[in-house]
C-alpha cells in the first residue's frame, strides 16, 4: 500500500461478492473506469469463509465471470481478482525490527500470525506490507489458505482469465482512499462490515465484522457496529475522525446522521461519480468500491 503505482498493472478488475460478480475496465489514463458490468449470483453460489470451500456452485460463478468480464470488452486476459473480505484475514502486527532478508522477515511474520488465525499458517498464502510506526514497524498482513485462494483463482482461469493480482475487497477499496487525516472507511457487503481507519497515509485499524443484515443494514445499526472501533481509535491515538467514507449501502443519507453524531465528521460516499465517468452505467456507486480501488489506486497493493 505504499509502493508507487505500477503502470503495467492489469486494466481489468473483477470482484466476486457473495451476491454478484462486478467487473470494470480502467481507461488508459488510469484515472477513470471506462466500462463496468455486473452479473448476479443466486444465494448460496458463493459462501465466503476462511477455511471451507467458498464456491459452492462453481459453474454458476464461472459463467458470471465470463459474462461480466466479457461485457467490459476485455483486450487482455490479465485481471485483478477481488475476493470477499470474509475469505481473507487482515492482521496488523507491531515489531521493533524485522530482518532485512525477505524470507527471514516473512518467517517472523508467519510466527506471529500463528496466534491470530483459525487455520495452519503453514498452509496459507501471506502477503504483507511494512510501515513505520513510532520507533518501530507495523506490518499489514493479508492471509488466506492456499486452498481458498486457489478456489477463486481457478474459477478465473476456467473463465479464460489470468488473476495476476489478488486482493481482499476492503484492502482493494482502500487503494482509492485519501488518508492524510483521520479517515474512517466503512464498507458493507452481504455478509460482513469492514472498518478501516487511516491517518497520515497509514493504516491504523482494520476490522471485519459479521453482518447478518447484509446491505439492508440501517444507518443506526451501522453506526452502532462502528462505534466501538471509533472509541478504541480515539482513545489509543488521541486523534479525531475527520471524515467518514462509506461504501456498500444504498441509503447513505440514512446513515449520515448517526455516523456524524458519533464523530462530528463529514460523511460521504467512498466512490465518486467522476471515478466511474460514463462507464458506470446502471451499476450504483456504492457497489463499486472494490473494483474502483483496485484499478484507480495510485499504489500497488
Amino acid at each position: 500500500m505504499a509502493r508507487t503505482y505500477n503502470s503495467g498493472r492489469p486494466k481489468l478488475a473483477c470482484e466476486i461478492a457473495p451476491d454478484r460478480v462486478i467487473a470494470g475496465r480502467a481507461a488508459d489514463s488510469g484515472q477513470v473506469l471506462e466500462l463496468c458490468s455486473t452479473s448476479e449470483l443466486t444465494p448460496g453460489c458463493v459462501v465466503p469463509d476462511l477455511t471451507e470451500s467458498n464456491l459452492r456452485q462453481r459453474s454458476a460463478v464461472v459463467s458470471a465471470l465470463q459474462d461480466a468480464l466479457g461485457n467490459v470488452g476485455a483486450r487482455t486476459r490479465d485481471v485483478v481478482a477481488v475476493l470477499p473480505d470474509a475469505a481473507v484475514r487482515v492482521v496488523l502486527l507491531d515489531f521493533e525490527t524485522l530482518p532485512d532478508n525477505h524470507e527471514e522477515a516473512e518467517g517472523v511474520v508467519r510466527f506471529r500470525l500463528r496466534k491470530s488465525l483459525p487455520f495452519d499458517v503453514d498452509k496459507a498464502a501471506v502477503s504483507y506490507h511494512t510501515q513505520t510506526s513510532g520507533a518501530g514497524l507495523r506490518v499489514v498482513a493479508a492471509v488466506a489458505l492456499h486452498s481458498v485462494i486457489e478456489d477463486y483463482e481457478s474459477a478465473f482461469r476456467d473463465a479464460g482469465f489470468s488473476p495476476g493480482v489478488v486482493l481482499p475487497s476492503m484492502l482493494a477499496a482502500l487503494g482509492g482512499t485519501p488518508g492524510e487525516h483521520g479517515t474512517l472507511v466503512v464498507k458493507v457487503d452481504a455478509r460482513t462490515t469492514s472498518i478501516a481507519i487511516l491517518d497520515k497515509q497509514q493504516l491504523l485499524l482494520f476490522r471485519t465484522l459479521e453482518n447478518t443484515r447484509g446491505v439492508t443494514i440501517s444507518g443506526e445499526q451501522l453506526a452502532e457496529d462502528v462505534y466501538p472501533s471509533v472509541v478504541f481509535f480515539q482513545d489509543t491515538y488521541s486523534t479525531n475522525i475527520e471524515q467518514i467514507l462509506v461504501a456498500g449501502i444504498s441509503d447513505i443519507a440514512g446513515a449520515t446522521p448517526a455516523l456524524h453524531a458519533q464523530t462530528g465528521a463529514e460523511v460521504r460516499e467512498l466512490v465518486t461519480a467522476s471515478q466511474l465517468g460514463l462507464g458506470g452505467g446502471s451499476i450504483p456507486k456504492w457497489r463499486m468500491a472494490g473494483v474502483v480501488g483496485a484499478l484507480l489506486s495510485k499504489y500497488a497493493n
